[in-house]
């Protein structure tokens, strides 16, 4: 084939005719160049003139690059051309043969329809970094060009043709694996990291049935440092934790864990919760200046009928009522933790028998191209639709608001319900209170009602006598240090009974070693003996609550 007829059509090279090199220019003619008749003969003069990109010898230059060169011709992109690149990588190919009978190779990574496109289009194409059948990965061009009109010496058809060009990528692809296959061992361990700080079981609460759930990021997104927790914290109530470090990786999953260990032990103290909050604040600062989080803290009282909570940063507490409106718990809210300066505050929200409530992360909601507000509005109408076990509300809801596995945020979900107990269920959970008034006759009307009271419910003789001891102790202390008005209540759970009394007095009892002459002191110290657990806590209007508990025997 004269290969110097369509090469000389390539693009770029249309001017090729008038500049060949055996092309003369006339000497009177070397004014009217692009190069001026004097600068000519100075050229002459000094040094040969360099030869014109338009003067260099195409095939020469083809056969030569280190890439990979075929030209196709016509609809069925026959062989016109493979440089020897070409030909060493997949072997010596015959010339005028389609290309789908000889390179297979283009068929097998799929360039026969990109060849057809670049000849309807007459636009050149590229397909990066294939693996070729010879192991190797290449990036592929292929540009339409235009071959002569009439017919070629060696048979080949005339029309339109392309000009694949090959690069050899694969050092680059290599390359570009090890990072993804380090980024994807990153991300491994950050979630294995992350899940392994999580909760591996929930508490279980006598009044609350709850489930949780967490799911990264899709492959291609960091982890996050969303977490969640539930701490059953005695006398009956219990802590709902959930909150997202921002940041990504290994960094904010270890932040994470920090955080909820400090919440677990701040929790011990049973304090309200915007002071748990502010300890959680500083505590942020002294981990990393420039690290941040969100936080909800929440604590159901089953006594109370409610849900008190705090909220640093954090989306809002969703509570669906047992007739399916749902109420945003959105105030009171402060700034994130680690900002400093901010004296956060309580607020509350009924969580009666029937109730359900959700805390979240932001991932649940929030997406690149809508409002965060339309987000939680979505979520609040799944949530009025969704019944069933906690668990499976938590499915719902994922799935409801369009969480797949290739989610570019990584998502964690709390999920409380509080049962409305009907029929012999509602036997095991029982309430009994009784208001003390001062004087020497209120001790002994305590031992009184708690008899009464324990012996209704029918528990052992040895269970009754440790319940009438422990409340007689509890109301001889608060009847000594405490002031009114002071209170007595019994609860009983299908696991456990809880004796507690509140008065108007804010200093918490401790318990102490008594000596053989102290006439006092004893009473907190029989009470941690005797029960399986006891506490104190500051109330929210002023005083205290004291309180013990006592696992019940199993049934069979």
């Amino acid at each position: 084939m004269n290969f110097t007829r369509w090469s000389a059509r390539l693009p770029g090279t249309q001017r090729r005719a008038a500049a060949r090199t055996d092309h003369q220019v006339s000497p009177d003619r070397l004014g009217e160049g692009s190069v001026p008749a004097a600068r000519a003969e100075q050229l002459t003069d000094e040094a040969p003139p360099s030869p014109a990109v338009d003067d260099l010898p195409v095939r020469d230059i083809l056969d030569r690059v280190p890439a990979l060169v075929a030209l196709l011709h016509g609809p069925d992109h026959r062989i016109a051309y493979v440089n020897d690149a070409y030909a060493a990588a997949f072997g010596v190919r015959p010339l005028g043969e389609p290309a789908r009978k000889a390179l297979p190779e283009l068929d097998e990574l799929g360039l026969l329809p990109l060849l057809d496109q670049v000849l309807r289009s007459s636009r050149p194409r590229t397909v990066k970094s294939r693996r070729a059948p010879d192991g190797r990965s290449y990036t592929f061009t292929c540009t339409p060009v235009d071959l002569p009109a009439g017919p070629a010496p060696d048979g080949v058809l005339k029309g339109g043709g392309v000009l694949v060009f090959a690069a050899d990528v694969t050092d680059h692809a290599e390359a570009a694996e090890r990072l993804r296959a380090s980024e994807r061992d990153q991300r491994e361990t950050a979630v294995t990291l992350q899940r392994s700080l999580l909760p591996q079981e929930l508490e279980e609460p006598d009044d609350l049935r709850i489930a949780a759930t967490y799911q990264p990021g899709g492959t291609e997104a960091a982890v996050g440092g969303d977490w969640y927790d539930v701490i059953t914290l005695g006398g009956g109530r219990t802590a709902l934790v959930i909150g997202d470090v921002m940041g990504r990786g290994v960094r904010a999953a270890a932040v994470m864990g920090q955080l909820r260990t400090a919440v677990r032990a701040y929790a011990r103290l049973d304090l309200p919760p915007h002071e748990i909050l502010q300890l959680l604040d500083g505590l942020a600062m002294e981990i990393d200046a420039n690290q941040i989080a969100t936080c909800a803290y929440a604590i159901h009282d089953p006594n109370e009928g409610s849900l008190v909570y705090a909220s640093a940063g954090h989306l809002p507490i969703l509570v669906r009522d047992e007739d399916g409106t749902v109420h945003r718990a959105d105030e009171p809210t402060g700034p994130p933790l680690g900002t400093g300066g901010w004296l956060h505050a309580s607020g509350t929200v009924p969580l009666g028998p029937g109730s359900t409530a959700v805390l979240y992360t932001d991932g649940l909601v929030e997406r690149r191209d809508a409002d965060l507000d339309d987000g939680i509005a979505a979520l609040e109408r799944a949530l009025a639709g969704a019944t069933g076990t906690p668990q499976v509300v938590c499915d719902r809801l994922v799935r409801a608001l369009g969480v797949a596995a290739d989610h570019d945020d990584d998502v964690a979900v709390l999920v409380l319900q509080h049962p409305a107990r009907t029929g012999t269920d509602r036997e095991l959970f029982r309430n009994a209170a009784l208001e003390l008034l001062g004087g020497v006759e209120a001790a002994p009307r305590a031992r009184a009602f708690a008899s009464g009271v324990l012996t209704s419910w029918r528990f052992p003789a040895d269970l009754h006598d440790l319940g009438v001891l422990a409340t007689s102790e509890l109301v001889a202390n608060s009847l000594q240090h405490g002031t009114p008005p002071m209170r007595l209540r019994l609860r009983r759970t299908d696991r456990r009974l809880i004796i507690e009394v509140t008065d108007g007095d804010d200093h918490l009892p401790r318990r102490r070693r008594a000596e053989p002459a102290d006439e006092a002191g004893r009473g907190i110290a029989i009470v941690a003996t005797i029960a399986s657990h006891w506490g104190a806590r500051r109330t929210p209007g002023g005083g205290k609550a004291v309180w013990c508990e006592f696992a019940l025997p199993r049934t069979t």
